[in-house]
This record gives structure tokens, sequence and C-alpha cells, in this order.
């Protein structure tokens, strides 16, 4: 069964920690898009790990793991991604790259900080590069990372490449060094990435085929979409159902489940409009209780309210079959919790969310719900939570159509509740 795990909200949702408990009983697990701007954080009995490229199903030796061609990859950090799993004990042999993903070399990240200061409006990028990796690739200027094995070939596109940059952004050269300083340090990662390169497809068709349990890990949210999202303060690939298809190399009538993860409130990190932002002493309980920090940048997401009007779009766009309702615990403490039911905007009434230069003037119409003070974190059972917290989930799945599968209190692997 192939089985996609998706981000409802803006990215950060918790992918990471749903994709490791799904992991424990897949046989495969696929990056279909992005590249390192996201992170997904897990927290397992191997400690607590912050990944940015390598699919999350890496810490189960029996899985295994395929960077898509859909996805960006910049070689020195997976590279280092790979050292700091190998020095924790974590075996990364089950780890294939597709030889048609696209690289993200040394230059797109000083293309992404330049071009970021040149925009009058921010976009908010995390400066790793990933947007001008996907216009080159758009541009058909990339470069895959299959051609890093012949070497003379590779040197002579990268160098290529590098001058073609350096003719378009003249003060390229002095910011990010000379094209033998790049050229070394992808030397070296090439090395120790040419064993892990293949052709995925016939692997992956292979284990489509012959049913095995194949799952399909994105990266960021159905609000960071490139055509759905909030544009244009979005990603710059597809992280919805419908992207699955071209990045992973799997049919679209092969996908039998997809389980839209989304927080008990939204999150955000980078510009643009974010309709439930609160800035009172609620975003802070929400800041400090659920740790909301960048697991890629550092930089402190901002909180609101949970946006059903985005999570029932998302449910149609990506076709949720279930839902996860991550960081429920950290709603404990607080005696009403409000949910975003519609926008108002110039007297109109909307359920679904606007372009972004609309959202960003519409006003969220809230209903509120009773709150609750217990702890969370050891609750086992759907009955074991609060009333409040158990009315709290039943009006998610009514607001969205949706089952809320599973509930997570925590973000050990174990801290999640399974409903029936």
């Amino acid at each position: 069964m192939v089985h996609a795990v998706v981000g409802a909200q803006y990215g950060d949702e918790g992918k990471g920690k749903m994709v490791d408990y799904f992991a424990a009983d897949a046989d495969m697990v696929i990056r279909f898009q992005g590249g390192g701007n996201a992170g997904h954080t897990i927290v397992n009995e191997h400690g607590r790990f912050a990944l940015h490229l390598v699919p999350s199903g890496i810490f189960h030796p029996e899985t295994t793991c395929v960077l898509g061609t859909g996805v960006v990859i910049h070689p020195g950090n997976l590279v280092k991604e790979l050292h700091t799993l190998q020095q924790s004990g974590i075996a990364t042999k089950r780890l294939v790259i597709s030889e048609r993903a696209h690289l993200v070399l040394p230059f797109h990240i000083w293309q992404d900080a330049y071009e970021e200061q040149l925009r009058a409006n921010k976009v908010g990028t995390t400066l790793q590069g990933i947007g001008p990796a996907y216009q080159d690739k758009a541009g058909r200027f990339g470069i895959q990372i299959g051609e890093m094995r012949d070497l003379a070939h590779f040197r002579t596109r990268v160098e290529r490449a590098y001058r073609m940059k350096l003719e378009r952004m003249p003060g390229m050269e002095q910011a990010s060094g000379s094209f033998e300083e790049m050229w070394s340090e992808l030397a070296e990662a090439r090395e120790e990435l040419l064993p892990y390169i293949a052709d995925t497809l016939p692997l992956i068709q292979e284990a489509v085929q012959s049913g095995r349990k194949v799952l399909l890990e994105g990266q960021l949210g159905v609000m960071r979409d490139l055509d759905w999202g909030v544009y244009p303060f979005v990603t710059s690939s597809s992280p919805t159902s419908g992207g699955i298809a071209a990045g992973a190399g799997i049919p679209p009538t092969a996908i039998r489940r997809v389980t839209g993860i989304t927080k008990a409130y939204t999150t955000a990190v980078g510009a643009g409009p974010f309709p439930t932002l609160l800035q009172d002493d609620t975003a802070r309980h929400l800041q400090e209780m659920g740790h909301e920090y960048g697991a890629t940048t550092g930089r402190r997401r901002d909180c609101g309210w949970l946006d059903i009007p985005a999570l029932r779009y998302g449910a149609w766009l990506n076709g949720y079959t279930d839902l996860a309702l991550m960081k429920l615990d950290v709603l404990s403490g607080l005696d009403e919790v409000a949910v975003c039911t519609a926008y108002e905007l110039d007297g109109v009434r909307y359920e679904r969310p606007l372009p972004a230069y609309q959202l960003e003037r519409a006003v969220p119409v809230y209903e509120t719900l009773p709150g609750w003070r217990e702890d969370l974190s050891d609750c086992t059972t759907f009955e074991s939570l609060p009333a409040a917290a158990q009315a709290f989930v039943r009006r998610v799945e009514a607001w969205t159509g949706v089952p809320v599968a599973y509930v997570s209190v925590g973000p050990d692997r174990r801290q999640t509740i399974v409903r029936g």
C-alpha cells in the first residue's frame, strides 16, 4: 500500500514524528520534494534528531529510504547529516538517492540572499539556496546529482554554471568564494555520495507493484505550495499529494491513503499573511510549551489559533483519508481555546483561504471552546483525555469532515494515541 504523509498547514506540523511512527511498519520511505530548507524533528530511543534531507524512516534498519527526483540536494549538507546519523550509531546504507534529483550548489545560497535583499516585500526565505536551485531546474540550467559519476563532465558543468552566475551577479565571487574553493567542497562530498546514487524508478516500481508498504514524506505544507499556497510567500515545489507523482515517480492511482498532519494550533515561519496570528500571553504559552523554534534556522515560529478554513482547503486539495492532530498537549493550561472557522473581508464571509494580497487583510471569525488544565503527556487512550480535549478533537473532525486517526500528546514516538 502507498501511504502519503503531507503537511496540512504552513509546515512544521510534526510530519517527522509521524513518518518515524509509520516507518516502523514500512518497507520504503520516499522524500518526494523540497530540500534542506525545512527540518523534521524526531525524538525516539536513539535521541533527538533534526533531519533536513534524509527521510525520517532512516531509524528503521530494514526500511529503504529514498531521496526522490523532486528533491534538491546540497551535497555538503547531506554528507554532514549522514555523518551525524552515523556518529549516533544509525546505519545509512539503506539510503538511495535518485540520479535525477537536482543539486543545490554553493552559489545558489549566495543567490538566495542576493535576491531576497532585492525584494521590496521579503519572502522570508531560509537562505538555503532552495528557490534558486529550482529556478535553474525549471530554466534548464540545473545539474542532476547523477552527473557526479563522470568527474570531468561534472566539473565542466559546474564551472560553466558558476561562470554564468558570475556574469549575471558580478559580486558573487567576492561574497561566496572562488570556483576552486567551491569545487574542492563538491569533489569531497562527491566521493561520499557516489555509492548512494542510483536509478530509483525500478526500485520504487517493484515495491509498489509487489504490494509493499511505501510511505511518502512531504516537506512543508499546503499553505506553502507554489500554486495553492500564500504566493509569493511559498516554497518552490508542491508539498501536496499532487506533487507526489512527479517527485517520487509513483502514479496517482497507486496512492491509497493520505494522512494530513496538523497541529492543534497554527504556526508559521517567515513572511506572509497569517490570519490567526497571536501576539499576547497565549502566543508565548504556545511558543514555550510547544518549543516553537525552526529545526533548520532556529527562528522562533509565530503562533496562532487553529485555522479550520486552511484545513478544509487542504482536505480537498490533498484528499486526506485521515488526520493526525499534533501537540494537543500544548493547549493544556488554557481556560479557553479559540478556533478560526471563517474569515471576513470587506463585509463578506469566506470559508476558504484567499490569495495572499486579500488574506493579509482578512479578519478571522472565531468560535471559543472550553480549555483544560490537565497534563496530557501520559495519556495513552482517547478516553483518558479530559472531556474538553476530547470535545476539541471531535469538533475538528466535524469542521473538516475528516477523521482524526492519531492524537499526539508529546514529542516521543510513544506519545501517540491511536483511535479505533
